[in-house]
């Protein structure tokens, strides 16, 4: 698939289709847990197929689950059967651990499922791209040291958060390199933490991983698409760009307008229906309201696509879900 065609279409296409982060409600539509649905490639592959089969989505988005590279490294990560597994402690501590922490292979832990997932999905799939989730370097560091010490140590001890992001990106590219050799047909690097991080910061710890990268993977046919929903990223819009991704994700936290005015108006930019107060915890008349008033102020820029502010959490009413996207067709109708 031209997948630099695809970009076009997306940007100047009359009606444009929505792209929210939409994955793991599929547990509802496959009548599983949470549990079942992150063990299994076969159930990973049926739940994107299915909502692909039930919304109109501009692309297929596999699960944004951010505990999978973590646990690779030796992670401990919480499961339980409604919501989205997170990440218990930290692996590295200090410089000796940072040495003694091995680079996994692509397939140990759940990566092998998650790759396998993509293939097979990818058979069932075939109206539209199908795009892989993964965490970007310095979330992935920020697990595996904890988050509130690399925020300390980005200061204190920048050399060991260094060594530590460049173990975690060349884990990432092998990963990122399988679901392209896989088939997939491009990327989402969620990289939320470094929404925590000033400008300055972003564009030493962050921005500079990302973009090698992008460099090593994205070209006309697999495409890089970046996401942070922190409440800052509107002052490191600079640091972003430079990672040179193909598109780009912004979370509820911050207008999405002020993203737009800031963005060039040839780079794919998407947002932000907030997936909490919204989709999970509003009804379908709040959905689409928030759906409306946000596209009613930015489609005006040809390069917006609507999206959910960040992953849709598990246990969303799919009556929310179908609101969201009547609110689209509603739109443009």
């Amino acid at each position: 698939m031209d997948m630099k065609n695809w970009l076009r279409e997306q940007m100047t296409a009359d009606k444009r289709r929505a792209l929210p982060v939409l994955s793991f409600p599929s547990i509802q539509l496959l009548d599983i847990t949470v549990r079942e649905l992150i063990r299994s490639s076969d159930a990973q592959a049926a739940g994107m197929a299915a909502i692909a089969k039930r919304c109109p989505t501009a692309a297929s988005v596999s699960l944004m689950d951010l505990s999978v590279e973590a646990e690779c490294f030796g992670s401990q990560i919480r499961v339980t059967d409604d919501e989205v597994p997170t990440v218990v402690g930290a692996v590295v501590e200090t410089v000796e651990d940072v040495e003694k922490l091995k680079v996994p292979q692509v397939g140990d832990g759940r990566t092998g499922i998650y790759v396998e997932a993509i293939q097979k999905a990818l058979k069932q799939i075939v109206d539209r791209p199908v795009f892989a989730g993964v965490i970007g370097p310095f979330s992935l560091a920020g697990r595996l040291m904890d988050m509130t010490q690399i925020m300390i140590d980005c200061y204190e001890e920048p050399e060991m958060v260094h060594a530590t992001l460049e173990k975690a990106t060349q884990f990432l590219l092998k990963y990122i390199q399988a679901y392209k050799d896989a088939g997939a047909h491009g990327v989402v690097i969620a990289e939320p933490a470094a929404g925590l991080l000033s400008p300055d910061f972003c564009g030493e710890f962050s921005a500079p991983y990302i973009k090698r990268i992008v460099d090593a993977v994205q070209d006309d046919t697999f495409l890089v698409i970046y996401h942070n929903c922190g409440n800052t990223i509107g002052r490191m819009v600079p640091e972003i760009l430079s990672c040179g991704a193909a598109a780009y994700h912004f979370g509820n936290a911050v207008p999405m307008i002020e993203m737009l005015e800031q963005m060039p108006e040839d780079v794919l930019t998407m947002g932000n229906v907030d997936p909490v107060s919204a989709f999970r915890n509003g009804t379908p008349e709040k959905v689409r309201e928030d759906t409306l008033g946000i596209m009613e102020t930015c489609c005006k820029h040809k390069n917006f696509l609507i999206s959910s502010g960040c992953d849709i959490p598990p246990a969303t009413s799919w009556e929310n879900i179908d609101a969201f996207f009547a609110a689209v067709e509603e739109f443009y109708g």
